[in-house]
C-alpha cells in the first residue's frame, strides 16, 4: 500500500495529540476541582510510578543492563513515604495567621517540619548504594557494571525525585483548606504544557530552521518563539485571571512576586521545559526508540508527558522557597 501523504499524516497526527491534550486537562481539572490533597498527590503518584516503568522498559529494550524491580521499588516507596509526610506525618506543624478582625485563621501546615532534607538525602544514597550491592551479584565487564548503576540512579533522580517536586509545590505555600497550593501547581502545569504546546503547534506550521537536529530533528527555531509566547500567554493570563485565588505568604506578599516575576518565571521556565523535553529526547536516541509508551496517542508514554514537568516544578519551589519570608 502506498503510504499516506504527509499532509495527512501531519494532520492524523494532530488530531491525537488534541484528543489526548484535551483528555489530559479534564483529568487534571477535575483533581484540581476535587480540593482533596490526596488526588494532587494521587496522580503524581501514579504518573511517577507509570513513568519509570517505562524508562526501565526502554532500558531492557536498548540492551542496557539494569535493576528495575528495584528502580521501580525505590520509587514506589520514596513516593509513599514523601505523601505520608506531605499529607500529614505526625509532628506536622499548624500555621497560625491573625485574620482582620483578629481572629485567628488555621492557613496550612508545615508537613515536613524540617524533615525533608535528611529524607531525600537517605533517598539518593538508597538509590546509589542499592545499586552498588546488587552490581556485586555479577562480574565486572568493561563499563557495563558503571553504566548499570548509573542507569538506576539517574532513573529515581530524573523521575521519582525531580517530579515529586510537584507534589511538593502543594503544600509549600500557606493558605486556606487541604491544597493551599492547587492554583500554584495549576500556574506551573499551565505554563508547561503550553510551552509545549506552542513549541508543536508553530513548529508544525511554520518550522523551518532546525534547533538541534543531533538531539531533536522536529524542533526548529520558529517552534521555540512559539513556545515562548504560549508561556508567556498561559503564564500572564492564568496570573489576570485568578491572582485573587492565589495565596499570599504570612507578610502578604504574593507566592509569585510581582507581574515582572511571573513574566521572568514564565520565560525562565519555557526555558526549563524545552532543556526537559530535549533532555527525553537524549534518552530515547541513546535507546533509538520514538516514544516511551502508548499510553497517550499522538503523545506517548507518561515520561513524554512529564519530561518538561521534572525541570520546570523544582525550579518553580525552589523559587517560592527563596521568595518565603
Amino acid at each position: 500500500m502506498p503510504s499516506p501523504a504527509p499532509d495527512n499524516s501531519k494532520r492524523a497526527v494532530f488530531l491525537r495529540r488534541s484528543v489526548s491534550t484535551v483528555g489530559l486537562w479534564v483529568v487534571v481539572a477535575t483533581a484540581l476541582a476535587s480540593r482533596q490533597a490526596w488526588a494532587y498527590v494521587g496522580l503524581v503518584g501514579i504518573l511517577t510510578v507509570i513513568a519509570t516503568v517505562e524508562y526501565f522498559r526502554m532500558l531492557k529494550a536498548g540492551g542496557v543492563k539494569c535493576f528495575p524491580r528495584y528502580g521501580i521499588l525505590l520509587a514506589v516507596v520514596y513516593s509513599g513515604i514523601l505523601y505520608w509526610m506531605l499529607l500529614g506525618a505526625p509532628g506536622a506543624q499548624e500555621i497560625i495567621m491573625v485574620g482582620p478582625h483578629g481572629d485567628a485563621i488555621t492557613m496550612g501546615v508545615n508537613r515536613f517540619a524540617g524533615g525533608a532534607d535528611w529524607f531525600d538525602g537517605a533517598a539518593i544514597f538508597a538509590a546509589l548504594a542499592g545499586s552498588f550491592f546488587l552490581q556485586l551479584r555479577y562480574p565486572i565487564r568493561g563499563l557495563e557494571a558503571l553504566q548499570t548503576v548509573a542507569s538506576n540512579l539517574l532513573g529515581f533522580v530524573y523521575l521519582a525525585f525531580l517530579f515529586n517536586f510537584a507534589a511538593r509545590l502543594v503544600f509549600l505555600v500557606p493558605g486556606p483548606g487541604e491544597v493551599p497550593g492547587a492554583m500554584v501547581l495549576l500556574w506551573m502545569i499551565a505554563v508547561t504544557k503550553f510551552t509545549d504546546m506552542g513549541a508543536y503547534i508553530v513548529g508544525s506550521m511554520i518550522g523551518k530552521h532546525k534547533m538541534i537536529p543531533h538531539v531533536s530533528p522536529g524542533k526548529t527555531w520558529q517552534g521555540f518563539g512559539g513556545a515562548i509566547f504560549f508561556a508567556l500567554l498561559a503564564g500572564c493570563g492564568l496570573y489576570a485571571l485568578f491572582k485573587e485565588d492565589m495565596p499570599n505568604f504570612a507578610t502578604g506578599l504574593h507566592v509569585l512576586g510581582s507581574w515582572t516575576h511571573v513574566i521572568v518565571l514564565s520565560i525562565v521556565l519555557c526555558l526549563l521545559a524545552v532543556v526537559g523535553d530535549l533532555a527525553e529526547s537524549v534518552v530515547k536516541r541513546s535507546l533509538n526508540v520514538k516514544d516511551s509508551g502508548q499510553m497517550l496517542p499522538g503523545i506517548g508514554g507518561a515520561l513524554d508527558l512529564i519530561d518538561s514537568l521534572c525541570f520546570t516544578a523544582p525550579v518553580l519551589y525552589f523559587y517560592l522557597k527563596w521568595m518565603s519570608p
